[in-house]
């Protein structure tokens, strides 16, 4: 769980206690509705913040004696007033919407959107870190929203019938290139990153804008935070490990450093694990942050993270009848800078530049395979807002990408080494226009290049959106997108084209007062997949571009804030029926990892009473389908369904004259005996049958319970 929650524990604070020069209040409009995402800041000074999805906001500020109160957002006209600000006040602002803005019809279709103002606000960073089941995940708590399908063995984001590869994840705008951690065969994966790091988490399931590329399902665009409020330090006492994190603040200025350290030996020995472990998983990394205001629109963020990782287990292989002592280190850095500027009152630029160091170290019994990746992305991004109703944006960016892998084989003492650099360049345009009040279209377009396949790819983006009432909308959304093949098998074959996927999205949504009903269909046509004769032949030819799919469905989902005191909650429900002809494949079947049905429902609360914050989660999953090798039918069996309830609580509590929190976390709750596929062995037993091995998590649940201190 990591830094997350520290930044859990900062959050809370500033839930239940206030500074003493401070203002704060709500921002609605005309109607009354909470604006999420609006500016209120000092007029002049660095002082201000954003507001919450309850259109809150609170800051603190110098104790001088005047300035002006400014409150803006996207389509309404800029407030402004005399404030004193030698003292605490609360202030309630209606803004007033813009002549050309009223009933305005926003581009939703595909988006689960966080902050931003232009569509309905769905998590915030508090939501996923407080999402039971999440485990302060965020790939985790998006495994709750629709048009995902929860794989417990590998973890990662499975979007619409797409494998975990398939979504990208960029951070301002830069790509991340190894956004998980390295982890075992049959153990999840996580995220390496806090969502307490981004104000804004733009989750798209599909029909994403064509400023972002190489993802054939979805995109996952996050937006790191700008500087922060005060000094903070705190330490952190896990049962699984501890912390410590400090933040330091000047004017315009601001640096943030976090450590940590991981080590599941101890909970090991006291939860009986299904998994041989000869080392738990033990992990040191930190981040650190910096910012820098270069002017009253211009700002440098900086962000490095580093984490080694270390474990060992004996694996079972039953599908090759061999005990298999694998032994897995990975170091893992990855620098990110972005500048962004207003040049003119309508012109702002931003450029980027991120680097990705992952190198991961497997020795299987006495072989030995290291694979090494470095991968540089350079981005220049120009945004023109024409007019109220016109924004257009257009840039470039530029992907090296090298990989390499040395493979030792200890009974014939024979290295292999295989390795690959490609530059894929891409340049892309694309324009917003808000045609009139009750209609909006999106139109765009991007071109991509190759070195190593040497082709040239041309691809649309198209979304419309038509107002129907003042709360609700339709929108249509279809793009095509493109994707390199994995470097597992361009490794052997750096000839494969990239692999395709055309969507096409029907989506409505309805939201008033705090609550939010949305559902959307969807239809994906997947082209030039990879498909093989056998995984890891070193044979060029045997990797084609043959394989093909398809994936259609429907999304629904809920959320209401206002209903239950103190509450929020929201249902999601995902329907999918998908088959590809891909991999080895010997016909079009269902992939391992798409559950037909899957349901969640996530609950949190406020207990004033005992200054807690609680939070419940509860999921369901038809059963998935595997390969049988007793069946003749290829893909037609299926697990039984999924369950899991989850539960977390938050208690803020003084320690030492110091604000504390204590956090516990359960997951799977009620111990439901889960199975996520099956192992067979290779050869059938007397009875002509192969026998089967059930694939299950490492315990039934997973309990942490951690201690955080503040020490300013």
């Amino acid at each position: 769980m990591k830094t997350i929650l520290f930044n859990l524990f900062i959050c809370l604070i500033s839930v239940s206690s206030f500074g003493q020069n401070f203002i704060q209040g709500k921002i609605s409009d005309n109607n009354g509705s909470p604006i999420a995402g609006a500016n209120v800041y000092i007029k002049d000074t660095y002082f201000g913040s954003t507001t919450d999805s309850l259109g809150k906001y609170k800051f603190e500020f110098d104790k001088k004696d005047s300035g002006i109160l400014v409150v803006s957002f996207i389509g309404y006209k800029i407030f402004e007033q005399q404030i004193n600000k030698a003292t605490n006040q609360t202030m309630e602002v209606v803004l007033e919407e813009s002549s050309t803005n009223i009933n305005a019809v926003t581009i939703t279709a595909g988006s689960f959107d966080a902050s931003d103002e232009k569509k309905a606000v769905t998590l915030r960073p508090l939501d996923i870190a407080t999402t039971a089941s999440a485990q302060a995940d965020i790939y985790g708590a998006l495994n709750t929203m629709p048009g995902t399908n929860r794989v417990g063995e590998e973890g990662g984001l499975f979007v619409r019938g797409g494998e975990g590869y398939e979504t990208k994840t960029y951070m301002d705008g830069m790509l991340v290139q190894s956004p998980y951690s390295s982890t075992m065969p049959d153990v999840p994966t996580r995220g390496r990153f806090s969502p307490f790091l981004f104000s804004g988490t733009v989750f798209s399931t599909g029909g994403y804008s064509a400023e972002y590329g190489q993802a054939l399902s979805s995109a996952l665009v996050l937006k790191t935070n700008a500087l922060p409020e005060k000094d903070m330090t705190s330490i952190m006492l896990l049962s699984v490990g501890g912390g410590i994190s400090h933040t330091k603040r000047w004017d315009k200025t601001s640096i943030s450093i976090d450590a940590d350290y991981t080590n599941l030996y101890p909970y090991f020995k006291l939860v009986k694990q299904d998994i041989d472990w000869k080392k738990a998983p033990e992990s040191v990394g930190g981040t650190i942050q910096f910012r820098q205001k270069t002017s009253k629109s211009g700002m440098i963020k900086s962000f490095v993270s580093y984490s080694h990782d270390n474990s060992k287990l004996d694996y079972l292989n039953y599908e090759m009848a061999t005990q298999q002592l694998i032994k897995l280190k990975n170091d893992n850095l990855y620098i990110n800078t972005v500048y962004n500027e207003m040049l003119s009152k309508n012109w702002q630029i931003m450029s980027g530049v991120s680097y990705t160091y992952d190198n991961e170290a497997i020795h299987i019994n006495n072989d030995q395979v290291s694979t090494s990746l470095n991968d540089y992305h350079f981005r220049l991004k120009l945004t023109n807002s024409i007019n109220e109703d016109i924004n257009i944006k257009f840039g470039t960016e530029v992907i090296n990408s090298n990989y390499l892998q040395n493979y030792h084989v200890f009974d014939t003492d024979m290295n292999y080494k295989t390795n690959f650099s490609d530059i894929n360049w891409a340049t892309f345009a694309e324009a917003e226009i808000k045609i009139s009040s009750k209609f909006a279209a999106r139109l765009g377009g991007r071109m991509e290049y190759s070195s190593l396949s040497n082709d040239y790819r041309l691809v649309p983006r198209l979304s419309l959106a038509r107002k129907l009432t003042t709360s609700s909308q339709v929108s249509i959304a279809y793009g095509v997108f493109h994707q390199a093949a994995q470097d597992d098998y361009r490794k052997f074959n750096n000839e494969l084209a990239p692999e395709q996927a055309s969507h096409y999205i029907l989506n409505y949504q309805y939201s008033k007062d705090e609550r939010t009903f949305r559902v959307e269909a969807y239809y994906k046509d997947y082209n030039h997949l990879v498909k093989y004769e056998t995984l890891n032949l070193p044979i060029k030819e045997s990797y084609t571009n043959q394989g093909y799919g398809y994936a259609k469905g429907f999304d629904i989902f809920w959320r209401d804030r206002t209903s239950i005191k103190n509450s929020d909650y929201y249902i999601s429900y995902s329907y999918i029926d998908t088959k590809r002809d891909y991999k080895d494949y010997p016909i079009a079947a269902p992939p391992i990892y798409a559950a037909k049905h899957n349901f969640s429902v996530v609950y949190k609360a406020w207990i004033d009473k005992i200054n807690t914050l609680i939070g419940v989660t509860y999921s369901v999953s038809s059963g998935r389908p595997y390969y049988n090798p007793n069946n003749p039918v290829f893909m037609s069996d299926r697990t039984k369904p999924y369950q899991d309830l989850s539960f977390n609580a938050s208690h803020l509590m003084t320690f030492l004259g110091k604000q504390a929190i204590i956090h516990l976390s359960v997951s799977n709750l009620l111990g439901f005996d889960n199975v996520y596929g099956y192992s067979y062995s290779p050869e059938p037993n007397q009875n002509m049958e192969y026998q089967a091995y059930p694939v299950k998590p490492g315990a039934k649940r997973f309990i942490v319970l951690v201690f955080i201190l503040s020490l300013k």
